[in-house]
């Protein structure tokens, strides 16, 4: 071979090099923190009432617009992708506290024909977007909810870990409108909501965070250092977060950087409980930083069906290249806004993704599951 030849022929063995694939990284080469699913909001909602909404419309049409959304049942959505779901709990330690809403009499039968089977006369958390009126749920009550999301799981073992948002709701009357008070979300409260969580989720069907914190004082530190579990080793699992911040103070009370607790707070970044951060209306480049600091991110891509009623695509694509972990809409793929056909989804309809902005060099979405 002459001279010549032979650098023709490396020329030719780097230029096939280069074309040639990298070596795509596995579900245990990449974390939880390092891809994107999409989620629904308030995931439970399954529409007002025609007597409520009628009532509603007439009273206030702004606010009968931004509640004029529903879901199908927690399982139809999982079967369809969504990765993330919401639940909106209010405390009933007695029970019966929203056993007679206000709304009920605008409705056939009236109160007698509301919950039958005396669901929302026993104690415990119930859920449901605002009592009294838009009180209509998929399922009930949260731990029912729980149950449901459960037995997809084990139906399922191999799934990519589920992302189960608890929003801890304190409404207050609105007034001239006979609605119930909520009940406080006291430390005993929050202690009975982290119960129910364990009574229907075993530690090892759960992402915590003690064990994401692992050796490390607080969990900044530990994310900023690997501590979110690969994709293989969160599959079948579920991970909680708690979406309000005005109970964080009393939720992380005598539990440092949530040692022992169930749910990841939504956190303020820096802070020792801090993993998890809602980011719902942006802004992009404050989402990217956060995501390139290790946090898992949930932000929305719609809102109040503005987006649903014009086909106002902004937020979405924003949301879906700033690197937020979780995306969260009312409208899914298989679930289309019915006035302009607006939904949100991954590329080619994926389940999971890799991250635009964290994923590993080497990522492939196929190598991530479902």
């Amino acid at each position: 071979m002459t001279t010549g030849q032979h650098r023709a022929a490396l020329a030719l063995g780097l230029t096939l090099a280069a074309a040639a694939p990298v070596m795509a990284a596995s579900d245990a080469d990449v974390r939880i923190n390092q891809i994107q699913v999409i989620g629904s909001h308030n995931s439970y909602h399954a529409g007002l009432t025609p007597g409520v909404a009628k009532l509603i419309k007439a009273q206030n049409p702004k606010a009968f617009d931004e509640l004029d959304y529903q879901h199908g049942t927690l399982t139809t959505q999982l079967d369809h992708g969504i990765r993330q779901v919401e639940l909106d709990v209010y405390a009933d330690m007695k029970g019966g506290r929203f056993a007679h809403p206000f709304g009920a009499n605008f409705s056939p039968g009236g109160q007698a024909a509301f919950d039958p089977d005396g669901v929302m006369k026993k104690p415990g958390f119930k859920v449901m977007h605002l009592q009294d009126l838009d009180y209509v749920s998929n399922c009930q009550p949260f731990i029912a909810c729980l149950s449901e999301l459960r037995a997809w799981s084990t139906a399922h073992p191999d799934h990519t870990p589920l992302f189960i948002l608890v929003e801890t709701k304190t409404q207050a009357p609105i007034p001239g409108v006979p609605m119930v008070a909520p009940e406080p979300f006291t430390a005993e409260v929050l202690d009975a909501l982290d119960a129910e969580i364990r009574s229907v989720f075993p530690e090892n069907e759960r992402i915590t965070p003690d064990q994401v914190r692992g050796h490390y004082a607080t969990l900044p530190e530990a994310i900023a250092h690997g501590g979110w579990p690969t994709v293989r080793a969160a599959k079948g699992k579920v991970v909680m977060l708690l979406d309000q911040t005005n109970v964080t103070a009393t939720y992380v009370a005598n539990h440092p950087a949530l040692a022992g607790r169930v749910l990841f707070t939504n956190g303020e970044p820096g802070a020792p409980d801090a993993a998890f951060v809602e980011e719902n209306s942006g802004p992009p480049d404050l989402i990217t930083k956060l995501v390139k600091q290790g946090y898992l991110v949930r932000t929305r891509s719609d809102a109040d069906t503005h987006e649903g009623r014009s086909g106002d695509v902004t937020h979405r694509d924003a949301a879906l290249s700033d690197g937020a972990q979780i995306i969260s809409t009312d409208y899914p793929a298989f679930e289309p806004a019915r006035w302009t056909g607006y939904s949100v989804s991954l590329p080619g309809k994926a389940v999971v993704r890799c991250n635009p902005v964290t994923a590993p060099i080497g990522c492939v979405d196929s190598g991530l599951g479902n």
